[in-house]
């Protein structure tokens, strides 16, 4: 619920133009912003952004485990009624990872007449029109709905269920003489027609800028060694780069993080972008990862498509920092295209971009990651995190929720971390447990093995404004920021004036954290097996276990990927047990262990064997289980697979 008080004084205290009642904002209108790149620097004055959430208001971890926290209140029916807001305004993004087949019911401009209904789990299966791909859909363990719900006097959500456990509601507010024509599920041509837009332009953005009325290019090839800076693009006068891209003769995923990027406006003595260039494109731990609709790369293609309007002049740069490794890096040629409309900033509805790089390595005990702490009047449009725990395990650290204060009040307070990037369950298989770029969001990396996660998002018609302060954090952790953790982010907004960046990229902070200590969870390490085997996977302490009923002489077989290579000591956790068979470790057709007896005769849960050493290549990234049973003993219980590097 918002607080009345304060959008009464936030509506009073803004002083610019208000929309007229001619134009009348409707659901055409907010799909523009999906398709229009345009209209991104465009200020959303007089407006309030915010979110509702089930977030555990006491500092706990019970964001929608329990349903305690996932309703404003309960009818007398036992429906739930869990989003409820005074108009003007628009419902513009819809997230859960627990869809369930209640009804919804949307009651719009009338509290005692249904808009209409549709079940939970159709806002995003694509089986009700209009709620269908791409603004609805589910990845990565999420489910999410963009599609603009406008409202013009009022809107309640109810939910025809008696429980329901996370959710996310993301609204904007106008001020009373802003004419919003409500949401029909009916849609009109024009509505229809916006919505194909916004296909065609997710599929081809390249395509859509290059199109741009107005637009002219500006092509060069510079060849950068250890050491150089050079100005890949300058301009003189007004105008807006509409996007720009960076092509590399070859990949970039063992030098990209030794590249920067700086991007310099108008007589600015600071820069608007200055970071890697791996993490301005997305990269994820110094490898080629985000392809969203906005910015992205393959390794050698990185496209950014903000626009970014400018007063007096443009530059950018690419710097290649100097290391002791200039063997290895003795040089790199770029093609820099970029995509210029001579079209003059309106500096009363416009803001400039920027992209503020920030690095925590450890991130400060008891204190969440800030990811942007900027002042002025602007909004927020993007951001994309890497997220490294600093010791071996689960990624607990992924627990931590964000928070986003616009203006001095906290207007969002998330229920996860992979939540807030539109997923949902990490750790789990085909949910939050590998890389997947999506147009909006995605997840850059995710291991358990080197404790690594991140995400990005962009934000389009949720874009957040602020008209004096935003601040936006994640906590590392469930609860109290206390998971040593190494956090690094790049944000993308819009604002009306620069603001000093922290921090600026060197050898020593761009460095990437590898973990001598690797911990494998069998439901989520890719496996196979020979021989006669049944398995099953159950809840056992902080992780699921494998549970397997095995045959004599049967083989199980586990693939590690993307792990450093080196000399590691292997570790088995393992159960006890009466009916427990032996078994021994093997590196392809090589015996690292001994038969070890998993005989007890009780259950002796979470016994941790030394196996033996082991080398991990390029080519040999496996170790496989080998099995003696008998009648009475042919189950094997596997919690986890641990390596530890040898000095």
């Amino acid at each position: 619920m918002r607080r009345k008080n304060s959008l009464l004084i936030f509506f009073i205290a803004l002083s610019s133009v208000s929309f007229s009642q001619s134009n009348t904002l409707n659901v055409a209108y907010f799909l523009k912003q999906f398709y229009d790149f345009s209209l991104l620097p465009a200020y959303e004055e007089n407006t309030y952004a915010a979110e509702v959430s089930t977030y555990d208001t006491t500092g706990g971890n019970d964001d929608g485990f329990n349903g305690t926290y996932s309703f404003i209140r309960r009818n007398a029916d036992s429906s739930l009624i869990i989003f409820e807001q005074k108009g003007p305004g628009v419902v513009n993004r819809f997230w859960t990872p627990t869809p369930s087949i209640d009804t919804l019911d949307f009651y719009i401009d009338d509290t005692l007449q249904k808009s209409f209904s549709v079940c939970y789990m159709d806002l995003f299966s694509g089986k009700v029109y209009p709620f269908v791909a791409p603004l609805c859909n589910n990845q990565l363990g999420g489910y999410y709905c963009y599609l603009p719900i406008p409202f013009n006097k009022f809107c309640r959500i109810i939910l025809r269920g008696k429980q329901t456990q996370f959710h996310q509601i993301g609204y904007r507010l106008f001020k009373d003489d802003v004419h919003v024509k409500s949401f029909l599920l009916a849609f009109s041509d024009d509505e229809k027609a916006a919505l194909e837009k916004i296909k065609s332009a997710w599929q081809n953005t390249e395509a859509i800028i290059k199109n741009i009325n107005g637009i002219t290019s500006s092509q060069k090839t510079i060849t950068l060694k250890p050491g150089e800076t050079s100005v890949a693009f300058k301009s003189e006068g007004p105008g807006r780069i509409a996007g720009f891209e960076i092509i590399s003769q070859s990949t970039l995923d063992t030098i990209a993080k030794n590249i920067d990027i700086k991007i310099i406006w108008d007589d600015d003595k600071q820069a608007a972008v200055y970071c890697p260039l791996a993490d301005y494109f997305g990269y994820a731990f110094g490898k080629a990862s985000m392809q969203g609709v906005m910015i992205g790369s393959d390794g050698k293609k990185h496209y950014s498509w903000f626009p970014m309007p400018y007063d007096k002049s443009a530059k950018i740069e690419l710097i290649y920092r100097k290391t002791n490794n200039d063997t290895l890096l003795s040089g790199v040629t770029f093609l820099v295209k970029v995509y210029i409309q001579h079209k003059k900033r309106d500096a009363l509805t416009e803001g400039k971009f920027y992209a503020t790089w920030s690095h925590e390595n450890p991130v400060a005990t008891g204190k969440p990651f800030t990811m942007l702490d900027v002042k002025g009047k602007g909004h927020f449009a993007g951001v994309a995190l890497q997220a490294q725990g600093l010791k071996s395990g689960m990624t607990i650290f992924f627990e931590g929720d964000d928070s986003t204060v616009i203006d001095g009040e906290t207007r969002f307070h998330g229920t996860g971390s992979e939540d807030f990037f539109n997923g949902g369950w990490y750790a789990l298989l085909d949910r939050w447990n590998d890389a997947m770029s999506l147009p909006l969001s995605g997840c850059l990396y995710y291991s358990t093995a080197l404790s690594r996660a991140g995400g990005y998002r962009y934000f389009l018609n949720d874009k957040i404004s602020f008209s004096k302060s935003f601040l936006q954090t994640i906590e590392h952790g469930p609860q109290h920021n206390l998971f040593p953790s190494d956090y690094t982010s790049v944000s993308y907004y819009y604002c009306d004036r620069n603001n000093t960046q922290n921090i600026i990229p060197s050898n020593n902070n761009t460095q990437i954290y590898k973990p001598d200590t690797l911990e494998f969870y069998p439901q989520i390490t890719p496996s196979a097996m020979d021989g006669n085997m049944n398995m099953e996977t159950k809840w056992d302490g902080p992780a699921k276990k494998m549970f397997y009923t095995i045959s004599d002489e049967s083989l199980l077989k586990f693939y590690f990927k993307n792990i450093p290579a080196g000399s590691y000591t292997v570790y088995i956790n393992y159960d006890k047990g009466i009916d427990a068979a032996q078994f021994s470790v093997w590196q392809t057709q090589t015996q690292i262990s001994g038969w070890i007896d998993a005989y007890a005769s009780s259950t002796e849960k979470f016994q941790t064997q030394k196996a033996g050493e082991i080398n991990i290549t390029e080519l040999n990234q496996t170790i496989s289980f080998h099995f003696k049973t008998t009648v009475q003993r042919n189950k094997f219980s596997l919690s986890k697979i641990v390596f530890i590097k040898n000095k």
